[in-house]
């Protein structure tokens, strides 16, 4: 076994390389880029090195700076995590070549499977089923469109050197296709440097299974079980679970042999995820191989006991399989999602900035939580923005589900924006509990998913009201205890004034909206009004996570989360989140106006611009497109209109809120 590897990775993943190392006795060197210097992986490690600027592109895509580093440090193998240069064939060489081991495949494996075309004609005649399409050499528009005809529509086009979801396009009429094949090759060179595309058929309403592969350099290869990832998001997993409640145990048997077949075709090595679609009648094709580690490994990890970072390292080592395949365990079931900074309601837009607040579910048995960042961390435009994965587990998949809800109801974030309150849609929408979701449901249904507004409940604004003034009454209880007179009736606020029997006025603030509660009495005794509705609060006492109180004789538990001047209250299925404000500001708002300007909702790079001064647009027109957070944002036109400026060019960087266009 090692005594000292490099991590060449960040956040999330290094820290989980991390934790195994530290069990096993193995040192462990980070690298970091300028953006991460106080990153919670440079803080684990037990030694960090820098190794250049904040973008990807001058830190963790660069290769020769990361072996440099293992060279100094001694280091004697490198674990690539995923991303960045994880499945690069070229730097496993280099690995290689410097006489450190590569915690991963082969790069020969790497190669085979680099290319998504080569990939299935290589599985094809090695007998794995695949999906009819094109996957030629000729790359022109005009064979393409030909092979498009000839295949049906719909169809995908996917970048043939692609993954993570990216440089994908469903086309469902041939005079769509040569915008679909331009925006999906554009997104290609960006994302990956080459833009080969290939065709094929796509798969109506269809599963996505994977199966988790290891590999020796003895010649074995296994599988440990599949992990259903159907809930996705614009190709994007949004919840992964094992066992998947779609397999049949005939169905599960043929896919998890065909999984070890398409390994021992390419001498498979380490670590590895054969990734299938599935039709609704259990017809199943190769999609790709992952020759990597998978950020959802953890349900694996949960429902078979198993450390699969420990076995990365261990047959990096030279070691054989652990088990057989018939000793490889499936116990209970495992649910993963992810908290990402991002705004739901704003298209998913990928956010950034400092964690004010960040509170998870304490671990367990039956609870794990992932993360690469702490409370007081920064989420960075310059890398993925999420926050931690959550995985679940239990004795099935009903309590599993329960298991997740709960988990999640204890999740808050300060700061940027998170999509808690989405996942928490997620956990409970009928597709998923009825495990009936396929591939494109949330993008058929996404408004089905949007969070809830909980604002309109008034019992729910009662018990916040009641909870601000509980606080209150104890801040000022503290202080009075402090004073040279604590029992003065003037030290304590209870709202008494001499002719005035308790009355307070409490104001919040709703997504931008005024919300003005009348409040009378003290000490957990409270009427509560909100125009016309009036709520009689008995018994209310802060817990330490929340509040119990009677609410018009209907005993409640809610958990309440206060950072700041903000407020979180969740009833056990819906969260309301508030701001508390002096009761005197009354009406205030901002105006923005921005009917006449196009901006930057983010900071980016200006990748593509389509307007010129003096070109007459139309409402939503596209005018540019921005690449932020590892995606692409179309801006558009906010009315029909004139284009008076143009303020930006392609590959500008540009900041949140530059005007980058402005309308006559």
């Amino acid at each position: 076994m090692f005594s000292k590897i490099l991590i060449a990775n960040r956040g999330e993943i290094a820290c989980r390389v991390i934790r195994t190392c530290r069990r096993l006795g193995i040192a462990t060197v980070a690298v970091y880029s300028s953006a991460d210097a106080d990153a919670q992986h440079v803080r684990l490690a037990d030694e960090a090195w820098p190794i250049g600027g904040p973008q990807p592109s001058e830190s963790y895509l660069r290769g020769d700076a990361i072996l440099e580093v293992a060279r100094k440090t001694g280091a004697q193998a490198i674990h690539p995590g995923y991303g960045f240069l994880s499945e690069n064939a070229d730097f496993a060489e280099a690995v290689e070549s410097a006489g450190l081991v590569f915690i991963g495949p082969q790069a020969s494996s790497m190669r085979r499977m680099g290319s998504k075309a080569g990939a299935k004609e290589l599985m094809d005649a090695a007998g794995v089923p695949v999906v009819p399409g094109y996957t030629g050499e000729d790359q022109s528009p005009a064979t393409l469109a030909r092979e498009a005809a000839r295949i049906g529509f719909p169809l995908m086009i996917k970048a043939a050197h692609g993954g993570g979801g990216k440089g994908m396009r469903i086309v469902h009429r041939l005079e769509d296709f040569p915008g679909q094949l331009e925006s999906c090759q554009r997104e290609a060179r960006g994302a990956f440097g080459r833009d080969r595309v290939l065709l094929e058929r796509y798969v109506q309403s269809p599963r996505h299974i994977e199966i988790q592969i290891f590999g020796d350099r003895h010649g074995q290869v296994i599988h440990l079980n599949e992990r259903e990832c159907s809930a996705q998001r614009r190709y994007q997993k949004v919840l992964e679970e094992s066992p998947s409640p779609f397999l049949t145990p005939a169905l599960r048997q043929a896919m998890g042999e065909a999984a070890v077949l398409a390994g021992k075709a390419i001498d498979y090595v380490n670590a590895g995820t054969v990734e299938f679609i599935v039709s609704p009648e259990g017809e199943f094709y190769f999609m790709e191989i992952n020759t990597r580690l998978q950020v959802e490994h953890p349900v694996t990890e949960m429902t078979t006991g198993l450390d699969l970072v420990e076995w990365q390292l261990r047959i990096a080592a030279g070691e054989a399989l652990p088990l057989a395949q018939d000793q490889v365990p499936q116990r209970g079931h495992a649910i993963e999602v992810r908290l990402y900074a991002e705004d739901p309601e704003a298209g998913f837009l990928p956010g950034s900035g400092r964690l004010e607040t960040l509170r998870l579910p304490e671990p367990s048995p039956q609870v794990r939580i992932d993360s690469g960042v702490i409370e007081g961390d920064v989420v960075t435009i310059f890398y993925d923005p999420m926050i931690a994965k959550l995985i679940v587990h239990d004795a099935d998949r009903p309590r599993a589900l329960a298991r997740l809800r709960q988990a999640l109801a204890h999740c808050h974030v300060e700061g940027p924006k998170s999509n808690i309150a989405f996942l928490e849609r997620l956990a409970r929408h009928p597709a998923v509990v009825e495990a009936s979701i396929d591939t494109s449901y949330l993008d058929r249904y996404l408004d089905q998913f949007m969070p809830q507004d909980a604002a309109g409940d008034a019992a729910l604004l009662a018990a916040a009201a009641s909870v601000t003034l509980l606080e209150q009454e104890r801040h000022a209880q503290q202080a009075a205890a402090r004073s040279a007179d604590p029992h003065s009736p003037w030290a304590i606020a209870d709202g008494w004034r001499l002719g005035h029997a308790g009355g307070r006025r409490l104001a919040f603030l709703h997504r931008g909206e005024e919300v003005v509660l009348d409040a009378h009495g003290a000490q957990g005794r409270y009427r509560i009004r909100n125009g016309e509705a009036l709520h009689e609060i008995e018994g209310a006492r802060l817990t330490g996570d929340g509040v119990s109180l009677r609410i018009d004789g209907q005993g409640r538990r809610l958990l309440a989360a206060r950072a700041g001047d903000r407020l979180t209250l969740h009833d056990g299925e819906r969260r309301l989140s508030l701001q508390i404000v002096p009761a005197y500001r009354r009406g205030e708002g901002d105006e923005h106006g921005g009917e006449n300007r196009v901006a930057a909702p983010m900071p980016g790079r200006v990748v593509l611009v389509r307007a010129r001064p003096g070109d007459a647009v139309t409402a939503g027109q596209e005018l540019l497109v921005m690449e932020a957070m590892k995606m692409e944002l179309a801006l558009k036109a906010p009315r029909d209109g004139v284009v008076a400026e143009v303020r930006a060019a392609e590959g500008d960087f540009v900041e949140a809120d530059a005007v980058l266009a402005v309308l006559e």
